[in-house]
């Protein structure tokens, strides 16, 4: 009853469902701001930290998460990483201060961070090499509609913020056992493990060696510009939108477009990947990009805006995809893990520096097209060290039907 495929299906399904809850407990603090502050007094710039307190976190969790998870394995780290955000979150809904507040905001970041490493390894290692893409896109669609979903518990609760941290504490506290009983390790992790027991490579080795170097430095550079570009628009489209002279039901509207454009965009940047020629789907989907945020600069319209913000959804999350899709085959077994969330700590440096950035360039009075004109450089950056990536591992050069992969797991 154990076949291959049956584990496979059953690590997808688990991990989509942790994404799902990933997804919901990375949205609460944002759907929920408005009773945070009213409860605890928040002028923008504290409430400006309860945010970046748990983006914060999620760089140490995922560069550690993955490190460790190389050592003891996928699954124990994940369902400690899930144990973490859920107790955490659970524990933002009923602290009394702004102080507390701040540290089981960036507790909770931990545990998120150290989640999403573990999730990629184990939807990589579960499939075929001609599958990976797929399988981790249906993972990763889980975290935009768990946001989604955040949202409408959001709407239904605004009178008591609670709820959403509650849920989003409790769904995961729940999944935890369904972990322990039904997710399988990684077969690839405990065949490694058998084969060479003991030593592990150093941090540096894992990185560094064996050739490592350019292929680890160009993962670090598309990651940090494509999560740049993903939560600048995460954070501002709709003070973007407002500026440009639309009014904030239209600016919603976009919102709600562009997150549509996001859970197709991470079905769309894996299954391509996986079916067609890596370089074309690479150019194909930054390019989408670059005419995305073009259009969203310059529509003058609710129509092509709303259209450009759905373009903008489906094709930054789609290049997210082909990035977590690309770091796995670029590391052996015993580091894969660390080597991806290394990827994912340094993309979570581009998700403060965007914010960041789009803030200095709007009060220096740049504008939304000013804004969006300075992340160009990033997206081109962005496109050509994956493509290097890409270029010098074989899942580039997949093998014809019926004859042997050049690789495995």
């Amino acid at each position: 009853m154990d076949s291959p495929s049956r584990r496979s299906t059953l690590t997808i399904a688990l991990c989509f469902i942790v994404a799902l809850i990933e997804g919901f407990d990375l949205q609460a603090a944002g759907t929920a701001a408005a009773g945070l502050r009213q409860s605890f007094a928040l002028d923008p710039k504290m409430l400006g930290w309860v945010f970046s307190v748990g983006i914060i976190g999620l760089l140490p969790g995922a560069f550690f998460g993955g490190w460790v998870a190389d050592r003891i394995g996928r699954k124990k780290i994940l369902v400690i990483a899930v144990l973490l955000f859920g107790l955490f979150s659970l524990c933002t809904a009923f602290v009394e201060s702004y102080s507390s507040l701040l540290l089981v905001r960036f507790l909770t970041g931990l545990g998120l961070g150290a989640a999403l490493p573990n999730l990629i390894a184990l939807c990589a290692e579960a499939v075929s090499e001609r599958s990976r893409g797929t399988a981790i896109s249906v993972m990763y669609c889980g975290v935009p509609l768990g946001g989604a979903l955040a949202a409408v518990v959001a709407m239904f609760s605004s009178e008591h913020w609670q709820t959403t941290f509650i849920v989003g504490g409790l769904a995961p506290l729940l999944a935890v056992p369904l972990m322990i009983l039904l997710l399988p390790e990684s077969n690839a992790f405990r065949q490694q493990l058998e084969r060479t027991p003991g030593a592990r490579p150093s941090t540096r080795q894992a990185l560094f060696g064996e050739g490592r170097a350019r292929t680890t430095l160009a993962l670090w550079l598309s990651y940090f510009f494509t999560l740049t570009v993903m939560y600048m628009l995460l954070n501002w489209l709709p003070s973007l939108l407002l500026e440009q002279g639309f009014s904030k039901p239209q600016a919603g509207m976009v919102q709600m477009l562009f997150n549509i454009g996001g859970a197709l965009g991470s079905l769309l940047g894996g299954v391509l990947l996986d079916r067609c020629n890596a370089l074309k789907v690479v150019l194909f989907v930054y390019a989408g990009l670059l005419s995305a945020l073009a259009g969203v600069g310059l529509s003058a319209g609710i129509v092509p805006m709303a259209i450009a913000g759905f373009a903008a959804g489906l094709f930054v999350m789609a290049a997210q995809l082909v990035l977590y899709a690309s770091a796995p085959p670029s590391y052996p077994t015993t580091v894969r893990a660390t080597g991806v969330g290394a990827a994912v700590a340094i993309g979570r440096l581009g998700s403060v520096a965007g914010p960041l950035a789009a803030g200095q360039l709007l009060a220096a009075g740049a504008g939304t097209a000013g804004v969006l004109l300075a992340t160009s450089p990033g997206v081109v950056i962005a496109a050509l060290t994956i493509i290097s990536v890409l270029v010098r591992t074989t899942p580039l050069n997949r093998p014809e039907p019926g004859t042997a992969s050049r690789t495995s797991a």
